[in-house]
């Protein structure tokens, strides 16, 4: 009996697959960014591509400084798509940034 409370439910149904895609479709991954950049920036060149729901930019927790990454979230997945097309490899704060999908963990 005590087994069964290792296992854990794998989520297998067409609908979590897609649900699970479509917030992977709509969550970009920006990787690049200068250390300066925070994330009133990241929204102000985003939000050009569409309505965001979220922008984040991680930063150290001893120096409050970024790490050089974040993740920029839209309502739907034609302006995350127009958002990675259009500003992969442009530069921000000095920096040539990076953009692709986000993936899950």
């Amino acid at each position: 009996m005590h087994c069964l409370n290792r296992i854990r439910p794998t989520f297998t149904s067409p609908l979590h697959r897609w649900l699970t895609w479509r917030l992977v479709c709509t969550q970009l991954f920006v990787g690049g960014l200068s250390f300066d950049t925070n994330e009133s920036v990241l929204k102000d060149v985003f939000e050009e591509y569409g309505e965001i729901i979220e922008v984040k930019v991680i930063c150290d927790r001893v120096s409050g400084k970024s790490r050089g990454y974040g993740f920029v979230r839209y309502s739907s997945e034609v302006a995350a798509s127009k958002a990675l097309k259009e500003m992969d490899g442009r530069l921000l704060d000095g920096r040539n940034i990076r953009i692709n999908y986000a993936q899950r963990e």
